[in-house]
């Protein structure tokens, strides 16, 4: 969660550094997943303790400062925009929201009287600041505080109040991940792909054929420029097809010698590390092999567990599986092997 809010601010271009206070028995942890360019300095034992630990650990080129909550990891660009403009003609500015809700007095269970709700809000973070002031404040202040706010307002500073965001929320009960993570998936639009491949790969002289990477004996072998595993010839096309970039022809040329013999591995790999480059992470595969021979039971399992593992998939999401074509056809009067397969593709 903190990583999360590390990062929205790391993504902002007003933001120039950034210091985390860490609970010291935390500090290992902190070091191992926050970014190299992010500072971190142990807290105190209370709220505003650690908030001057933070003030005094920011450099002293720095003229203003935006203090945030470290349990609020969805806070928008625009929120953080707001604050840095109303600290152009103050030295104090903070995100709220206007209470709508109908507010009452409550003893022991039960409603005393209603409460006026004009002018109140609900505060939110980043609170930002003039630097030296805010130091000064805290310095001056004995302790106690909710916020920042408040510490600025004892020391006399003006606090401009702008839009806050219901996005800005402060991670606190057990149901608060739940909202957290329909937030993040908001606005959020999945691409999803899928696309098919077909391969033939004729008889020749041979003793085994190489299926889905499985070397299979066999009386005969399989002719192709490569080592023709017309089986992860499928796979690959189907991955290529679902990223609308040809077909292995086109990326491995056969009329080049230096694909003759190879290994289909290669391609298949090609096919799975350009999917990646584009954002997408392969779903699932299903590859069917239509042949009267070789029977393929017996080596379906070790076939799906190649595929996973050039792919790096469970193996869960990976289907081989035979069928004959009923004695019709070339695949009938067993003069090659034909595959067919579709792979779908997620958007990471």
């Amino acid at each position: 969660m903190l990583l999360h809010t590390v990062e929205r601010f790391r993504a902002h271009p007003g933001v120039r550094s950034m210091v985390v206070v860490i609970d010291p028995q935390q500090s290992d942890l902190a070091a191992a997943f926050l970014p190299a360019d992010v500072a971190s300095v142990p807290g105190g034992a209370s709220r505003d303790a650690s908030v001057a630990a933070g003030l005094a650990a920011l450099p002293d080129s720095a003229t203003h400062v935006l203090i945030h909550d470290g349990a609020r990891p969805l806070v928008p660009a625009e929120v953080i925009d707001r604050v840095l403009a109303a600290l152009e003609d103050a030295p104090g500015a903070a995100p709220a929201l206007a209470v709508t809700d109908a507010l009452w007095k409550g003893e022991d269970g039960c409603v005393l009287h209603p409460t006026a709700r004009d002018g109140l809000f609900r505060a939110q973070t980043p609170q930002g600041f003039d630097l030296a002031a805010i130091r000064a404040a805290h310095a001056a202040h004995p302790g106690g505080a909710a916020d920042d706010v408040e510490v600025a307002l004892a020391a006399g500073l003006e606090v401009r109040i702008v839009e806050g965001h219901e996005d800005n929320m402060k991670v606190t009960m057990p149901g608060c991940f739940a909202r957290a993570e329909r937030i993040l998936a908001k606005g959020t639009t999945m691409d999803v792909r899928l696309g098919n491949g077909y391969d033939v790969h004729r008889f020749g002289a041979g003793d085994h054929v190489v299926l889905c990477g499985v070397e299979v004996p066999h009386a005969r072998g399989l002719q192709g420029h490569s080592d023709a595993d017309v089986g992860m010839h499928a796979v690959t096309d189907a991955i290529y097809g679902a990223l609308a970039d040809g077909d292995i022809g086109q990326h491995f040329p056969p009329s080049d010698p230096q694909w003759k013999g190879a290994a289909s591995e290669i391609f298949l790999r090609h096919a799975v590390d350009l999917a990646a480059e584009r954002g997408f992470r392969i779903g699932n595969v299903d590859c069917t092999l239509v042949c009267e021979q070789p029977k393929i039971g017996p080596h379906a399992p070790s076939m799906r567990n190649a595929l996973a593992r050039i792919m790096g998939l469970d193996v869960t999401r990976i289907s081989v599986k035979a069928t004959t074509s009923e004695r019709l056809g070339f695949t009938g009067r067993e003069e090659g092997i034909a595959a067919i397969a579709t792979a779908t593709l997620v958007s990471e």
